[in-house]
């Protein structure tokens, strides 16, 4: 009897030490998730440009176009290395099971894409008929990779190559002559016009997304009963998200206004004399207070979506409001340095 009683405590000892080194195991992972799932904060674009030019080791003015390659630089450096690090590609715990973070990531990738295929297209271009510059042309595919690939290669791999291109042209910017060709960037209205274009599809994309869940979200203001139900036959509606999605498209609409409410401040920076001749600077100045108000932290560690005026809020419609204004903004500039 003595044997078996040994070995039963001996069984239950082992049982309790794996019930323990599981329940640290899940609270590693809790606290992990909670570090790893965490929005990254603003940052100042003039002090990273500077600081990019000093690793660079130039102290003169920074060129026109400077700042805003570096902003779309250091945006991609933040999704790599933040806490955490790139989560969207994660097979492993605790990252596999966080899904509002890889939303957030998706959300800031596209707006870094848009930009980048600015900077190539259209910044960097003299006319339609010049050359590309040709590191911005080996940066933006790379930015274009799958955002979920782990390995062979790695997405963080492919967006690091693409980083390191766009600081070879932001060198090139500051240091001419020699035999390197100098880089170039163009502040015309013109160019601002035409990603300015890509930005108001993006941002009604966004707004559509974070009303589609939303009663009567596909139908137009001001109907009666009879003419809604015809317009419902007429037309396709927009799909509604599900409830399991909605903090997903909340939480990509806040990664893509955290992206470009950076991006507009370095256009404010580098098109400043384009913006000031046309009278411009207020309509960008509410495009960034109005994602600034997006941004705004979330009060509870969740997603609320409310129905009318009920007792829970709608963050989704919240969001929505604020992205509309910025699309409203973004009409009008687009409109503004359309004339002549």
């Amino acid at each position: 009897m003595a044997l078996e009683d040994y070995e039963d405590t001996q069984s239950k000892s082992m049982l309790q030490g794996v019930a323990v080194f599981i329940m640290i195991i899940m609270i590693v992972m809790v606290v992990l998730g909670a570090l790893w799932g965490r929005e990254p904060g603003q940052f100042n674009i003039q002090d990273e440009a500077e600081h990019r030019a000093q690793i660079d080791k130039e102290t003169e003015p920074l060129p026109v176009g400077y700042v805003f390659t570096n902003t779309l630089a250091h945006i991609a450096e933040v999704l790599l290395h933040k806490q955490g690090g790139y989560i969207s590609n994660d097979v492993a715990p605790p990252g596999v099971f966080l899904d509002n973070i890889p939303s957030w990531e998706y959300g800031a990738l596209v707006m870094l894409r848009d930009a980048t295929s600015a900077l190539r297209n259209h910044f960097a271009r003299d006319q339609s008929q010049s050359a590309e510059d040709p590191d911005l042309a080996i940066a933006e595919p790379h930015f274009f990779f799958e955002h979920t690939s782990w390995a062979l290669p790695a997405t963080e791999a492919e967006y690091q190559k693409g980083v390191e291109a766009l600081h070879r042209y932001m060198r090139r910017l500051l240091h001419h002559g020699g035999n390197v060709k100098p880089a170039q960037f163009y502040s015309r209205a013109d160019n601002l016009w035409q990603y300015t274009e890509v930005v108001i599809k993006r941002l009604g994309g966004i707004s559509t997304k974070l009303t589609a869940n939303t009663s009567g979200s596909n139908l137009g203001p001001g109907l009666t009963l009879e003419e809604r139900e015809k317009a419902e036959k007429s037309r396709t509606p927009v799909p509604k998200v599900s409830w399991f999605e909605v903090d997903n498209v909340f939480f990509e609409a806040r990664g893509a206004s955290w992206a470009l409410l950076h991006i507009l401040r370095a256009i404010k920076h580098d098109f400043a004399d384009i913006l000031l001749d046309k009278r411009a600077m207020r309509t960008v100045d509410i495009m960034i207070k109005s994602l600034e108000n997006s941004l705004e932290p979330i009060l509870i560690p969740m997603v609320l979506n409310g129905d009318g005026y009920g007792l829970l809020a709608n963050y989704s419609l919240t969001m929505a409001n604020f992205i509309s204004r910025a699309n409203a903004a973004a009409l009008d500039l687009r409109d503004i340095m359309n004339r002549g």
